[in-house]
């Protein structure tokens, strides 16, 4: 075997002229056995291998040795990975603590180190409403001691929204200047 300069192939890891099949990998040439993993020292067949810290890696080294560990499942990750809440993820561990639909690296609210989709977070967690008692996702009314849907802190007495600052109170209930 020659190179392309019309010298022999010489093997980088033992110096020896190359005689059949030669492997090239990185801008160098390798007997088929020399080319091997730096971790198990098997050599690397196929076309698939990992570089770390200087060093080749065979797939199944890499992956047990190198790669981020899944926070819902604790194997390695060799495909996409979610990096939230300071761990990383498998796609498909990455899941709302309450209806267990995947997240996808998307928008989502945390509560206690668990990550929720906005819908099952404002059931759980928000704040509910005075009026209504759903929960209160966006802009609150804050008064009688409660949050309130701008929507739902209406009068007691004609139901308009009190939009005033100032108000009258009945039973613990706003009434508008009007009905006052």
């Amino acid at each position: 075997m020659s190179t392309k300069d019309g010298g022999p192939a010489v093997c980088n890891s033992c110096n020896a002229t190359i005689q059949g099949r030669i492997v090239t990998a990185l801008n160098k040439k390798w007997h088929p056995e020399h080319f091997a993993c730096h971790t198990c020292r098997k050599p690397i067949d196929g076309s698939k291998f990992h570089q770390h810290d200087g060093g080749v890696h065979c797939v199944t080294c890499y992956a047990k040795h190198y790669s981020p560990r899944c926070h819902g499942c604790g194997d390695p990750i060799t495909d996409r990975v979610i990096q939230a809440l300071g761990v990383s993820w498998h796609s498909h561990h990455f899941v709302c603590g309450g209806c267990r639909k995947e997240l996808g690296g998307g928008g989502f609210m945390e509560q206690a180190g668990r990550p929720y989709c906005s819908a099952c977070y404002a059931d759980k967690f928000a704040a509910r409403c005075a009026g209504c008692a759903k929960p209160i996702v966006d802009k609150a009314i804050i008064a009688l001691d409660a949050k309130w849907h701008g929507g739902c802190f209406t009068c007691k007495k004609c139901s308009n929204p009190v939009t005033d600052s100032t108000f009258s109170v009945m039973d613990n209930k706003p009434l508008c200047g009007k009905c006052a």
